[in-house]
């Protein structure tokens, strides 16, 4: 019995530890705090409830990432009045795109709250949105719709969107190159090299061909990101070219 009860307190404390430390982020006191723990675990502790089912940020970054998106449609409803729906589903993809999530993640530190059994320089730069998105499912179980609108105004939209800003930012360099290659009838291809860096961390390059003309060349820790980097070159290698 003592043995339960001290198990408890050590999960009280934690709860209170980690509140404390959300409330200057949220601007409220955390409730149902086994939601905040929840997202801010990663699968590598192996945590399991009280039922033996395993838990980590994963299911709560899918809930945050629809609210999200529910609010920021909203948002972009009442405040670009003759946008048509292909207009107004882009400017809420370049706001709820992972590198704009990243960098709200990045800026609140919240990696720093993580718990997690890896070095925290292991993790790529997605962990910063993905915990984001799990914070905003957290908010959302805890106290709802109406305070997950606040918390989503106060932490993305006041600080971070700029409409106007947004109005020409290119969300995947890939998709304007693709697109303009398709519009153009050139033939496009992203031919994978072998990386010959020495990095520990392994390494992916990638040639952008157009035409069978080797336009740019990158090499990045994904095959994703070196196709996305060098997609990137080769726009600006042809902006001269290619319409936004």
């Amino acid at each position: 019995m003592n043995y339960i009860q001290n198990i408890l307190k050590l999960c009280h404390k934690t709860n209170n530890k980690l509140s404390t430390a959300l409330e200057p982020i949220l601007g409220f006191k955390p409730k149902k705090t086994h939601y905040y723990d929840r997202a801010f675990t990663h699968r590598s502790t192996n945590k399991k409830d009280e039922e033996g089912n395993p838990f980590n940020y994963e299911r709560l970054e899918y809930v945050g990432d629809a609210i999200l998106g529910a609010v920021i449609a909203h948002y972009l409803y009442i405040s670009i009045l003759d946008a048509n729906e292909g207009y107004l589903t882009k400017m809420r993809s370049k706001i709820v795109s992972r590198s704009h999530l990243n960098k709200i993640g990045k800026s609140l530190n919240l990696i720093s709250l993580l718990d997690s059994k890896l070095d925290h320089n292991k993790f790529g730069d997605n962990i910063h949105g993905n915990l984001f998105e799990a914070l905003v499912g957290a908010v959302f179980l805890d106290r709802g719709y109406s305070t997950s609108e606040r918390f989503i105004f106060d932490s993305v939209i006041d600080p971070h969107v700029d409409l106007d800003q947004l109005e020409g930012k290119v969300i995947s360099y890939k998709s304007l190159m693709v697109e303009w290659c398709q519009k153009e009838k050139k033939k496009i291809y992203y031919d994978r090299c072998q990386d010959e860096g020495v990095d520990e961390i392994k390494h992916f390059s990638v040639l952008l061909k157009i035409d069978g003309k080797v336009i740019a060349k990158a090499r990045a820790t994904s095959r994703k990101k070196a196709e996305e980097k060098v997609s990137q070159r080769g726009y600006f290698a042809l902006q001269d070219k290619i319409q936004l």
